[in-house]
């Protein structure tokens, strides 16, 4: 047997005692999460910056900040989500009491990917714990130092038989994908996230995934452009675009994107200066691999703003490319960096037309100032969940649950979200013994009317 399994057996034995499953256990929890977060500020955030350069501004709002929040949410809300749901009897069955139990599914594997190491891993946490689950974390290779030191508090605040930490690869991760796991919460490429279905199916194990997608960010000719080319820029370019929901594209009404790039150009520059590369609030690619995908895809069209690499750091500078067009290779998959194309559309139909010939994306932004238009593409395209006149932000309310759809996703989280992804509702019916209708028992003969009339 495995040290993993063993773990396995040890998180399984403490599940069925009972003891993860009261509330105020659960609360103590978070409250360890959260003391771990708080007393840790400074570690974690020099390890995700010796890892790929993340700003600490940018660690703190996107990371750490995020997942206190969502913490402090859950325990005022707790109390709330974990009461019986009473619902509403139907006329077959009454008199009688209806409601849905919540509980927590057993243990969890969370697989967490590199590009927000600290968020993408807690935040599952988070609800797993709420819910009353054990669980069992496998952090990203490509991420060594974030994951070391998540392992090592992890190990420090938490019992293994209640939150493990696993580091390791591609083998590490196909080790515990055959085990026998209550829940599976994957987030990643939309490629290993079949992998984890495929893993998944094979044992009935239920799975979250968070995956990806071209996400296009459409502005139109009534926008504000200088406010949408400073909220574009920021949520392109934060994390060096190393984010699931970045704008993938931006789908311009031509006769506005002269100005727009103008506007962009100059927000870029109020960000991260003359020269990004000399910036202490820009990221770097996360390992050469990804550096050698995104380097080719600046060869499309024509540059407009960025284009310089170093390969040495793994930089990319902020970048934007127009006169492209749907079959160049840009455009072929989610870019996941700091390169931005333009394309123009004609009307509305056209954009939406093309836009629907990718899989279903992660998010979808639009900027406009007319409710015809933000309605015409809310009710006309199938993504996961987005904005309007803003990019990314909306993963920031704990009232919206985050997830995608088709091949971006599926299952959501974040705030009460999280705890429902993680709890299985058990539905229930009780009778007294007053009272039993008789029109359900054989002999049948001259009941058919009256059963008729019950579902008429």
């Amino acid at each position: 047997m495995s040290d993993y399994a063993e773990l396995l057996k040890q998180q399984k034995e403490n599940f069925l005692s009972g003891a993860t499953k009261s509330v105020s256990y659960r609360k103590e929890q978070l409250k360890k999460l959260k003391q771990l977060l708080k007393e840790n500020e400074e570690a974690l955030t020099d390890a995700v910056h010796m890892d790929f350069k993340k700003p600490p501004f940018e660690t703190f709002g996107t990371e750490i900040g995020l997942v206190i929040g969502e913490i402090n949410y859950a325990l005022k809300n707790l109390d709330e989500w974990v009461k019986p749901e009473k619902v509403p009897t139907s006329i077959v069955n009454f008199p009688s009491d209806n409601y849905i139990l919540k509980e927590p599914y057993g243990t969890a594997l969370i697989i967490s990917p590199w590009n927000y190491p600290i968020q993408l891993t807690l935040l599952p946490l988070v609800g797993a714990l709420a819910a009353g689950n054990t669980a069992f974390i496998k952090p990203s290779e490509l991420t060594p130092h974030t994951s070391g030191a998540l392992s090592d508090l992890m190990a420090l605040y938490f019992p293994q038989d209640l939150v493990t930490v696993t580091e390791g690869g591609v083998e590490t991760s196909s080790e515990l994908l055959a085990m026998d796991f209550d829940y599976i919460f994957f987030t990643g490429s939309t490629r290993v996230g079949k992998i984890i279905m495929q893993s998944a199916a094979a044992r009935l194990i239920p799975v979250t995934l968070e995956l990806g997608g071209k996400t296009p960010c459409i502005v139109d000719e009534t926008a504000e452009l200088e406010i949408s080319a400073k909220r574009i820029a920021w949520g392109k370019f934060v994390n060096a675009g190393q984010t699931c929901v970045a704008p993938d594209y931006l789908l311009v009404h031509p006769s506005i994107k002269e100005e727009l790039v103008g506007y962009l150009k100059t927000a870029v520059h109020s960000l991260y200066g003359d020269d990004p590369e000399q910036s202490e609030d820009y990221s770097r690619i996360i390992d050469q691999n990804h550096f050698q995908r995104l380097t080719p895809l600046i060869e499309n069209g024509d540059l407009v703003l960025g284009g310089q690499t170093n390969a040495a750091t793994n930089y990319i500078a902020p970048t934007i490319i127009d006169n492209i067009t749907w079959d160049d290779p840009v455009m072929q998959d989610e870019v996941f960096g700091p390169i931005l194309p333009i394309l123009t559309y004609s009307d509305l139909q056209e954009a939406v037309t093309q836009i629907r010939k990718a899989p279903r994306p992660l998010a979808l932004y639009v900027f406009t100032s007319e409710d015809d238009t933000e309605k015409f593409f809310l009710e006309n395209v199938s993504f996961g969940g987005g904005a309007i006149n803003d990019t990314i932000a909306h993963l920031g309310n704990h009232h919206l649950s985050f997830g995608g759809v088709g091949t971006s996703g599926f299952g959501s989280y974040h705030g009460k979200a999280s705890f429902d992804s993680f709890s299985h509702q058990k539905s229930i019916m009780k009778k007294n013994f007053l009272v039993d209708i008789p029109i359900r028992y054989a002999p049948y003969e001259g009941k058919m009317k009256w059963l008729k009339t019950i579902f008429r």
